[in-house]
């Protein structure tokens, strides 16, 4: 499996037999133009996940991807024919499978309406497992070999993202919803998790563009 970081919450996955886009948001866009792709599957309505004015233009161009989105998205593009991914389901992409886990996004503030977020665990046949939770620390799946983890967001602080990677013991972690951070602020941030997340889980930090092996 090749993972690859397009910005903030954004990476491209591809399996031998397939190639996946998860959440294409308004906060990167070296994700427009992709094609060849099997799948584009979004895991909640807000928009540094989901850039719903240039979304199409990749489904456009990708008229054989299978379009796997949380419920309130699919209502959203309800033109394009979406699969609103129910929690607990699993669907079939060759080889490659994505179960879909979680139902909430986590609380902001209680004065900000709740929406829906689901999490993606794509299992590779004989191969490994990535899990890409969106924006939800709620489901802690064991058996990860690379977590997606959520490291800068306005409804957790360090803390959880520290007790959400313990918890789900992965192989191996990369950053993700990191937008917020500049240079200073990425480094300290990938000093603290390295220093206080479990010792067997590697946090590596591939740079946005470059292919990741897993």
């Amino acid at each position: 499996m090749i993972v690859t970081r397009l910005g903030h919450a954004c990476l491209l996955v591809e399996s031998p037999s397939a190639r996946i886009l998860i959440d294409p948001g308004t906060f990167s866009d070296t994700w427009h133009g992709l094609t060849d792709l099997d799948a584009i599957l979004l895991t909640h309505q807000h928009p540094d996940h989901f850039d719903a004015n240039n979304v199409e233009a990749v489904i456009a161009a990708n008229p054989g991807a299978r379009l796997i989105v949380e419920p309130a998205v699919a209502k959203i593009l309800s033109e394009q024919s979406p699969h609103a991914a129910l929690v607990g389901e699993i669907v079939d992409l060759g080889s490659a499978t994505v179960e879909v886990v979680g139902g909430e996004h986590a609380v902001v503030h209680d004065r900000i309406p709740a929406v829906g977020n689901v999490g993606y665990i794509i299992r590779e046949s004989d191969g490994p497992t990535l899990f890409h939770p969106g924006d939800s620390f709620d489901v802690t799946p064991s058996g990860i070999d690379l977590l997606a983890l959520p490291f800068v967001a306005p409804w957790a602080k360090t803390a959880m993202t520290i007790d959400f990677a313990n918890t789900v013991k992965p192989e191996r972690a990369i950053p993700i919803h990191d937008v917020f951070l500049n240079e200073i602020g990425r480094s300290t941030w990938m000093r603290i998790c390295r220093g206080v997340i479990n010792e067997t889980i590697v946090i590596d930090d591939p740079a946005l563009g470059d292919p990741y092996t897993v």
